[in-house]
């Protein structure tokens, strides 16, 4: 189950349809990354709680107000299981 949701992370993060992670991060193995964010490195010591990574993806503006990154599950943008897939790709980095 988690390498198929690795696989599907890795997907959405790096598609421009959905979730689009590497327009705003550098991403191992993704082209043309952004610098708005920071690299997606060391995921699990920045993260120890991965619970806390998922918050952060699904609003990340209730830790930083001003934030760029796009509310992913506040606004529908995936859905929760795309968030589940998409989390645990992240924290694998």
């Amino acid at each position: 189950l988690v390498e198929s949701q690795l696989s599907s992370g890795k997907a959405l993060a790096f598609s421009q349809q959905k979730g689009n992670c590497l327009a705003c991060h550098l991403i191992a193995g993704g082209e043309s990354p952004g610098n708005i964010g920071p690299p997606l490195i060391s995921m699990k010591l920045r993260y120890p709680d991965k619970q806390v990574l998922r918050l952060r993806i699904w609003n990340a503006a209730q830790f930083s107000p001003n934030t760029p990154m796009p509310p992913f599950g506040k606004h529908h943008i995936l859905t929760e299981s795309e968030i589940d897939d998409v989390v645990e790709f992240v924290w694998s980095l």
